[in-house]
């Protein structure tokens, strides 16, 4: 069993966990649940040795511990599954499984024993991986289960997943929730922080609601349905919508590709988006989506083929050059590509209108305070200032941000690339109203993400991806959830 008594975490600027007290029971799934900021990861790092609690406690079967590193709390028996992968990619997978307790002979490296210590740690999860090849070569979905072999291999009792498929694919996502079942089998204490609804009620036996740092309910899952676990994580009901962008017609045509191709991943594509209109791009991991949301915005030189934007043909050869057209892209990897971590909210809010806010090329950093300050209002961005590093948010909140660059340089055609990715219920429904209202207000939106239903709730037609090429196109009125997933997989649609 482990207890939480009081538990309180403070950074500068901001109270993480204020005084949260409950229990999870020995062998169950323990869904961490609320918005973003609201402290779940936090208390998933103070269990996991990475964070110390300011006040209160920790118990692990009734006795009492404090650690003082991750490495502490693996001799106890607690590993943490990160939600953002941290690998030496360089070296080999047994390498990266075995560090910090690599296996030696007369003083000695011993590789023999290290690749076979490597494999069994592989082999007790049923992941089949080759201990030799790089880290850096393996999937995305491959290198989470790295992290789960490592801490099963380490012989983990309680294990804690932080939003651990916001980077699988749904085929990946179905072996960890075998997995998670046959650990919770063996006795092994799963707690899971997700945004996830359905996951959370497929896997979990218990939920804890935490709101603004603080406990507010913990309740077995059978107890609650979705409704109730929203409102009791934002404090509201939210109830869905019909997209106001639907009761007018498409305005003039905003955007024409034509013959688009790279051998970056896609082939031939053509299509069109009109002012008011949400273009939803589905498809599987790999499809082609990403990869020509990418070109469109300059970052692909080997793409070929014609684009036109408001009647007038367009040369795209770098992202300044789509940003002056009115492009904006929110890409799918905010860390790495839409943020700059160790700036402050403002200047990354900021950095595509500059030229806007400098004089005599300096840049006016109250101008810059006041072009960035109304659109973190309208998101609801958490945060002490906007003087803060991006890197100090949550994940959802520097979603956020990255949302708030592109509303603030006025962008015409914006490019979602799985714009609620790691987003909390409450801000996810937050952004699906503010890409209504953009695509009401005549902006053209074309709308990529791996949820399918958020892209039957919110687009005006949609484009099924498949091996790089355009599989078909279908209507809302005529798209559903099945048809999407046969057009996906190449199944006869008919």
């Amino acid at each position: 069993m482990i207890g939480f008594h009081r538990v309180t975490k403070r950074f500068p600027g901001v109270v993480a966990l204020e005084e949260v007290s409950f229990e999870i029971a020995r062998g169950t799934c323990h869904a961490l649940c609320g918005e973003n900021g609201a402290g779940k990861s936090t208390l998933g790092k103070t269990l996991a040795g990475i964070h110390r609690p300011d006040e209160g406690h920790i118990e692990l079967e009734g006795a009492r511990v404090r650690f003082a590193s991750p490495g502490d709390a693996l001799a106890a028996g607690v590993a943490m599954v990160h939600q953002e992968l941290a690998f030496c990619g360089n070296l080999s997978v047994a390498e990266n499984l075995c560090l910090g307790s690599l296996p030696a002979s007369a003083g000695f490296l011993s590789k023999r024993a290290m690749r076979a210590r490597g494999r069994a740690m592989l082999e007790a999860i049923g992941a089949h991986i080759d201990v030799d090849a790089a880290v850096a070569q393996l999937t995305i979905g491959q290198q989470q289960m790295l992290q789960i072999a490592g801490a099963v291999g380490r012989g983990a009792r309680v294990i804690v997943f932080d939003e651990p498929t916001s980077s699988l694919s749904q085929l990946e996502a179905a072996r960890l929730y075998t997995l998670i079942a046959e650990l919770k089998a063996r006795g092994v204490t799963c707690v899971y922080v997700s945004h996830r609804m359905e996951e959370i009620f497929a896997l979990c036996d218990a939920i804890t609601v935490l709101r603004d740092g603080r406990h507010v309910a913990t309740r077995p899952a059978s107890a609650l349905d979705r409704p109730a676990l929203v409102e009791l994580m934002i404090g509201r009901k939210v109830a869905e919508y019909f997209p106001s962008h639907l009761a007018a017609a498409a305005g003039p045509e905003r955007l024409r590709v034509e013959h688009f191709s790279s051998p970056a991943g896609f082939h031939d594509i053509s299509f069109s988006v009109r002012a008011g209109e949400i273009l939803g791009l589905a498809g599987l991991v790999g499809a082609g989506r990403s990869e020509t949301a990418r070109a469109l915005f300059g970052l692909d030189p080997r793409a070929t083929g014609r684009v036109v934007i408001d009647g007038r043909e367009a040369a795209i050869g770098a992202p300044v050059d789509a940003i002056r057209l009115g492009v904006g892209l929110v890409p799918e990897d905010r860390k790495t590509q839409g943020l700059v971590l160790s700036m402050n909210l403002a200047d990354n809010a900021t950095l595509p209108i500059l030229e806007r806010i400098a004089r005599l090329l300096f840049v006016r950093t109250a101008a810059e305070r006041s072009a960035a300050r109304p659109y973190f209002e309208r998101l609801r961005v958490k945060a002490a200032s906007t003087d803060v590093a991006a890197a100090s948010l949550s994940g959802g909140n520097q979603q956020k941000v990255v949302i708030t660059k592109w509303l603030a340089a006025r962008s015409n055609i914006l490019i979602l690339d799985e714009p609620t990715r790691g987003v909390d219920v409450g801000a996810k429904a937050e952004i699906h109203a503010l890409i209504d209202e953009l695509a009401a207000g005549g902006a053209a939106v074309i709308l990529i993400s791996s949820e399918m239903p958020e892209v039957l709730n919110l687009s005006t037609r949609i484009l099924v991806f498949r091996d790089g090429r355009i599989a078909g196109e279908i209507q809302r009125a005529d798209a559903s959830q099945d048809l999407l997933l046969r057009l996906m997989a190449g199944v006869d649609a008919a």
